[in-house]
């Protein structure tokens, strides 16, 4: 299970904003908010914007989000440390397959991913939620020697 731990933390961004944020801080020119968002956030891109995979383990410290990143770090900064996770990534520094890495995709795959994550979340929420009426229901059914209700 430690293995896990240490294994990737894989993350989407704009691979066309990431190469104008490596531009711009080439030049040492400003990099806003925006397009912090534009990099980290798919809902604005045209669907085939191409996402590339980065590695979150190269930024050197754990966020819950872009938020929090942004907030600590400030848009440069941020926008440095999906520079250094994109690195990290590229780096292959487990030394997987080619074939096991994570692809490329396109912005509306991306989207789809990200709306599977949220109606997972949302479930599980809910899930938790019940679940403590749930096991006083199975509780009570075992005593009276019936299966617990199905769901």
């Amino acid at each position: 299970a430690e293995e896990l731990a240490e294994s990737q933390d894989i993350f989407y961004i704009c691979k066309k904003t990431l190469e104008t944020v490596k531009e711009k801080l080439k030049k040492n020119e400003d990099i806003t908010e925006d397009l912090v968002n534009e990099l980290t956030f798919p809902e604005n891109l045209a669907d085939e914007e191409v996402m590339v995979p980065v590695d979150m383990r190269g930024v050197g410290e754990d966020f819950d989000d872009v938020e929090q990143m942004v907030e600590k770090l400030g848009p440069k900064g941020t926008a440095e440390a999906f520079i250094k996770a994109a690195e990290y990534f590229d780096a292959n520094k487990d030394g997987e397959k080619e074939e096991d890495r994570p692809k490329p995709m396109t912005a509306a795959e991306w989207r789809q991913v990200l709306a599977e994550d949220d109606l997972l979340e949302e479930g599980e929420e809910e899930l938790l939620e019940g679940e403590e009426e749930e096991d006083l229901e199975d509780e009570e059914a075992e005593e009276e020697g019936e299966e617990p209700p199905k769901i």
